[in-house]
This record gives structure tokens, sequence and C-alpha cells, in this order.
């Protein structure tokens, strides 16, 4: 027991010496006080992520929805109201073969005062052919002098004929869009060439969306005067002789469009208060003048040369030659209509013939400084639609096409 206790305290003393020589070393620094921000809740519920490499990111997937349809007027807003009626209580009336002239005006007119229907060509009797009695049997083999007559019925049929005989590359171009402004059914649609008129001058420098509402409100004006704006059937339009008129044309809808007459009878700051301009409203009040004196009618816009047609219109404040041309073209239905100052025909026509019309934009006479700059001279272009004739509207309407179809595959 003497001789444990006598080995420890050795051992304790053995350890005091060896404290006592070590050196004596500082205590360490205190470390610096840093400012702690709260940790916010988002803070605490976010968890540390571990960087991921970059990828290629997924195309997006093509919408399988079918391109929209091109308008059925490709100009602008202007002549897409020449044919629209300011309403329809009554379905259109359905198809009626009659007889088709491509330089004649080829659609019903409704007589601005009279709402009597107003045709250039007789209604084409469908069993009756060359005097002959239906009940009489045909000669077998037999043809009759009508084959080749020009109706509503083929008019366009023979019209896209001519323009691929002229040019083949315009099968591409027909085959791709049909054309309903000169079909059976669009050649059937009555116009009042007042409200086509009247609704051009409202368009001008406007939008569509903004003309429509002008139009409306235009119309809203002579509301109160709806049940005075259907006179008799039987009044002459102005005294004067009119061409043939179809009884058997079905009747119009009640009028909702103003006539001449009521459209005088309202003063410039009422016709203003349907968002007109000043000069607008005199333009409008001028052009009723014109109808309700005689000097225009819709026997004459039926019958009349064009060349005589133009000047008329042009005469009228308001109405300048481009405005002439569209209300020829999709509310006359006149089928030999060519607008040389048409920029978008410029464009499709520059097209046609193969060159890059980004390029003639983009470039050195395209910059927008010479006003003057057009994307084919007046020349070139009328040497072009000459050899279309007599169906040039229709021509016309496919250059406003051309940019929507490759027809350097025809080549």
């Amino acid at each position: 027991m003497a001789t444990r206790r006598s080995a420890r305290l050795s051992a304790l003393a053995v350890a005091q010496l060896n404290d006592a020589a070590a050196p004596i070393l500082p205590p360490p620094a205190p470390a610096p006080k840093s400012r702690k921000r709260k940790a916010s809740a988002e803070d605490e519920g976010a968890t540390t992520e571990e960087p991921q490499l970059p990828s290629t990111p997924q195309k997006r997937k093509v919408s399988s929805k079918k391109a929209a349809q091109p308008p059925a007027t490709p100009t602008p807003a202007a002549a897409s109201l020449l044919s629209s009626p300011a309403a329809q209580t009554k379905p259109k009336p359905a198809a009626v073969s009659r007889l088709a002239d491509p330089n004649k005006t080829n659609a019903p007119l409704l007589s601005p005062q009279t709402l009597r229907v107003v045709s250039s060509s007789p209604i084409r009797p469908r069993d009756i052919q060359d005097g002959l009695s239906p009940s009489k049997p045909k000669a077998p083999g037999g043809a009759t002098k009508d084959t080749d007559s020009t109706t509503t019925e083929n008019i366009l049929e023979k019209a896209c004929a001519h323009l691929i005989a002229v040019d083949p590359r315009m099968k591409l171009l027909i085959d791709k869009h049909p054309c309903r402004t000169f079909s059976p059914e669009g050649l059937a649609e009555q116009i009042d060439p007042f409200e086509s008129l009247v609704s051009s001058i409202i368009s001008q420098q406007v939008s569509g969306a903004a003309a429509k509402s002008i139009k409306a409100k235009f119309v809203a004006l002579f509301e109160e005067d709806d049940d005075d704006n259907n006179p008799p059937q039987d009044q002459e339009e102005d005294g004067k002789e009119k061409t043939q008129e179809n009884d058997s044309t079905p009747a119009p809808t009640k009028r909702r469009f103003p006539t001449p007459s009521h459209v005088l009878a309202k003063d410039l700051p009422t016709l203003r208060t349907a968002g007109l301009s000043q000069r607008k409203a005199e333009y409008i009040h001028g052009l009723a003048a014109k109808f309700s004196s005689g000097e225009l009618s819709a026997s004459l816009l039926a019958s009349a040369p064009y060349e005589e047609l133009v000047a008329k219109l042009v005469a009228v404040r308001g109405l300048g030659l481009w405005t002439v041309e569209m209300f020829a073209c999709f509310a006359l239905k006149r089928m030999d209509v060519f607008s040389l100052g048409d920029l978008g025909v410029q464009r499709g026509m520059a097209a046609f013939v193969g060159r890059d019309v980004k390029k003639l934009k983009n470039g050195k006479n395209g910059s927008g400084k010479d006003k003057k700059w057009k994307y084919m001279s007046e020349g070139e272009m009328r040497e072009i639609s000459e050899r279309f004739r007599p169906y040039r509207s229709l021509f016309m309407w496919y250059m406003w096409r051309v940019e929507e179809t490759d027809v350097s595959s025809m080549e």
C-alpha cells in the first residue's frame, strides 16, 4: 500500500516540473463579431441545389391550327365595304343565270331612289334556248346557238381558262385561290351603287374597323326615316329610260341605307355627328345631289362604257381614280378593270415576273426618299396586263395573291 502511494506522488511531482518548464502562451484573441441578418422565411425554406449543366432548349411545338384564309378583298379596307350592305335581314338571293359581258356591269344594281333592280343583261332561260320549246326533244348530237354564250354561270370559268392560256403560271394561282367575287354567287349579289360610293368615301384614310363604326352611326341618323325610305316600286328613276329590269329577280330586303334625297335633307353638322370630317360630309352631300338630280343613276352605271363611267365618277368631289377603279371591279363586277396606281398590284406583278421585291424595296431607289418610286413602271404594267384582256380584273385580283404562292415552281 505504501509502495503504491509513493509511486503516485512521484509521478505527480514530475508532471508539475514539466508544466513549470513549458512557456506560458497568451489566451487566444476573441473572434471578431459579425453582423448577422435574420434569416427570412424564404431562406429557411430554401434548399441548396447543385448547379446543373447547360442543356439544349426544347423546340416549341408548332400549332396545328389552319392558316387564316386570305380576305375576300385583297385591297385596303376602302374596297372591302363596297359590296357590304348596311344590313341584311333576308338570305342572299340565289344565283340566277344571266347573260354576262366582261366589258359591262355584271352585278344587279339597286336604284338608290326606287329600289328597283337594274341589270345590263337579261335573265337567260335555263330550259328555253334559241326559241325552242322545252317540251320538244332536242335532236341527238344537235348543238344550239347558245353553246358559246357567256353567262354569269360560266364567265369565271372562261376567264380562268383565258388567263392560263396567256400564261400557264396562272394555273397555280387559280388552283390555290378560288375567286368568289366573280363566281355565280358573287355576281348574284344586289348592289346599291350609292351606298357603295358613300362607303368608299367613309373608308378613306381610316382603318376598316373605324370605317364600319362610322358607317353604322351614319345609317343610324336615318332610322326615324326608315319607313319612308321605301318608295313605290313602279316609280321611274328621274324620268329616264332604264335598262332592262328583271321582274323575276328576288325582291330586295327592306332598306336600311338612306336614299340620296334623305341625305340631302340632313345638314352638314348633323352628318358630322356620325364621325365624319367636314370634308367627307361635303363629299357625301355632293354625291347625293348627283344621284338626286339624275346626273348619276343605276341605269347609267349598268350600261355606260367604262371610259364614260370613269369620267362621270371622277368628276364627283371625293372620288379619285383608284376609288372608281375599285368600285367598278368589286361593286359593279366589271371584268376588264386594271389599276396601274395600286401598290399591291405593282408589287405582285414584280414578283410574278421573277423580281425580288424585298431587294427592290430596300435598294437605292426604294429608300423612301423618292416618293415616285414604284416596284414596276406603269408602262411595263400596261404592256403585261394588255395580254389578259378582257379579263384584267381577274388578273389584277390574282396579282394581289402572288406573294402567297410560289409561282417560280411553274417556270
